[in-house]
Parts: structure tokens; sequence; C-alpha cells
């Protein structure tokens, strides 16, 4: 597992320059939201349609059991039984956005990370905010068992002091293109593309554009800044939020996007687009109708790309995106884990 500190070659926090030690939390926003009736009722309706209702009593379910039992099940359903559980069973908050306050200024650009210090521990994290903005934002996930997050989303409070240092990374923005733009993400690798897209909107530069944020995770909820880019897409002719959620038809009516990201994105591109160079998986896509009513289709040619997310992810769409015809100078990314 790489981190982003290691890319730069960079071994500790501390090595970044101090921007502040005297910074201080100013807002703490849970993304995700306690789901705990709606995955029992999907884990019940799953096991009540195979005759297996006797692991479940009301709202608890004997877990033991019901895997025990789920054996008898077709493995797509054993897989579902286990992401229901894993989901029910993790810790409140497990997304969060972190703002702080800093006394003086940080010259930053959109998509850079810093090195955050609290109560004695310290991460990089990407800055999720844009230059423009008053306060920096960071966007985390809660790592089961992880020094850091499990300390931090367990803690945070309004108030409490952190330390800034940095700013590093060369995870930017191309400022001076007109080229159409695809936002790339996974997880909390939206977290750089969000300040780049607000900075881009800040700034002026995307209103001639069409610009696409293609942003997967499993369920809706996982989706960090999901409000926001729905306003985007309302307010901006040429802004096309589009996530694609892997789980959540489990336990909704979700009619979006459900592939993976590589996948999503190839659906989306226009008429033409040679498919030589793509899998057979991928080449089946190209044909797919898209599950949104987005008013545009991508022109590989006239495009550039910003991927972020874990390396093997960002790795796969740097294959795709080259393989329909994105110059490889039109392609940034940056990958950790």
């Amino acid at each position: 597992m790489t981190s982003l500190l290691e890319q730069y070659g960079i071994h500790s926090v501390s090595e970044l320059p101090l921007v502040t030690d005297t910074g201080h939390i100013s807002h703490v926003n849970a993304f995700d939201r306690h789901r705990e009736h709606e995955m029992r009722a999907a884990v019940s309706r799953i096991l009540t349609e195979h005759g297996l209702a006797d692991a479940v009593a009301g709202e608890q379910v004997n877990w033991q059991q019901a895997m025990t039992d789920a054996e008898r099940l077709p493995r797509h359903h054993r897989s579902k039984l286990r992401e229901l559980r894993d989901r029910i069973e993790r810790d409140f908050p497990s997304l969060v956005e972190i703002t702080v306050d800093i006394d003086g200024d940080i010259d930053y650009a959109a998509g850079q990370f810093v090195g955050f210090r609290y109560d004695g521990r310290s991460r990089a994290y990407s800055l999720s905010s844009s230059p423009n903005d008053d306060d920096l934002a960071l966007c985390i996930r809660r790592v089961p068992g992880g020094r850091m997050t499990d300390h931090l989303l367990s803690n945070a409070q309004v108030g409490d002091d952190v330390t800034i240092r940095g700013p590093q990374g060369h995870f930017t923005l191309d400022e001076d293109s007109t080229k159409d733009l695809a936002f790339l993400a996974t997880g909390t690798g939206v977290a750089p593309l969000r300040g780049m897209i607000r900075y881009l909107y800040q700034e002026d530069l995307a209103e001639d554009r069409d610009v696409w944020l293609f942003y997967g995770t499993a369920w809706k909820d996982d989706l960090a800044y999901r409000e926001e880019f729905r306003q985007l897409d309302e307010e901006h002719r040429g802004f096309h939020f589009v996530p694609t959620l892997t789980r959540e038809r489990t336990v909704t009516t979700w009619r979006g996007e459900t592939d993976y990201v590589q996948q999503t994105f190839c659906k989306y591109l226009a008429d033409g687009v040679d498919p030589a160079g793509l899998n057979a998986d991928l080449r089946k896509c190209l044909r797919e109708a898209p599950n949104t009513d987005a008013p545009a289709t991508i022109d590989p040619d006239e495009l550039q790309v910003y991927a972020c997310g874990i390396s093997l992810m960002v790795n796969t769409l740097e294959d795709v995106v080259h393989a329909v015809g994105v110059p490889e100078s039109d392609v940034y990314s940056e990958g950790f884990g």
C-alpha cells in the first residue's frame, strides 16, 4: 500500500512545512446515516423469501444462524447478506467532512493535500476545499481499527486544536485547457476532485465546457457532498453528476447507475468510439444506454480526465480512458492504498 506521502518521497507528516499549530476544527458533518432499520428489513426479506425466517425475530438477526442457513442460498444472496451485516455493524459516523479554521493564510492549489495532526496523531489528507474557501475542508472515512480515523471520528469536536502542515501534491488542474472534463472517483477519492470542481465554477472556468463527475460508492449515503453535486447539476447545464452505487438496490428502489466507475464511464461515450482496446465487458457497456438523462455525450479527443481513489481502481481507469482515445497528456491521476 502506498500513501500520499510515499508517492512524493516523504516519510512523515512532520517533514512538511508548518502552516499552523493553532488551527481549530470549525465544523464536523457526517455524510452517512443510521440505516439499520432499512438494512435489517432487507435481511429479513431475503431470509423470509427463502424460508429461513427463523433467524429473524422482529428487527433482531441471529447472524450465526442466518449465515449458517444462508449456505443453502445462491452465492449472490450470501454475498448480499454479508454486505448487509457489515453495513449494520459498522461504526457511525464512518464518513465525515471536517473543516479547519487557521490563523492566517495558506497558499494551495485545488487538489493538493496537507498534513493534519489531531491529539498526537498525524496523517496526510487531500483537501476537498477550494483555495477560494474561507476554511480548509477534509473528507475522511473511518478505517476500522485505524489509529487515526477511529480516534478522530469518535472524538472530534468543534473548537478542538489541530496542526496543519503543507501543502503538497501535483494532482492539480490544468487551468489553461478548454477541453471538456471528466472527474472519476471512488470513495474519498472525490475529495480533491470536489475542490477542483468548486474552483472551476468559482473562477468561471467551466461555463462553456461539459464537466462530468462519475462517482462510485456502495451506498447512497457514502456519496460525500452528494447534495452539493446535485445542486450543481441542476444549476449548470454543462455539469453532469453520475453517481453509481453497487449495493444500494439491495435496500431501496435506486434507479441510477450500479456498475463500476469505468463501466459507467463507457456508457456515456459518444457513438463511434473505437472499442478495439477494450475488453468484452467494457465493449458491452459502450452499447448500453445510460441510466440517467444527461443531455450530452463524451468525445475522448476533446477530454481531460482526473481520476482519484484506490490505486488499483485508478490504474484500471487510466487503462480504459487511454484505450478509448484520451491522450496520455490529458490524463491526471492520484491513487492511494
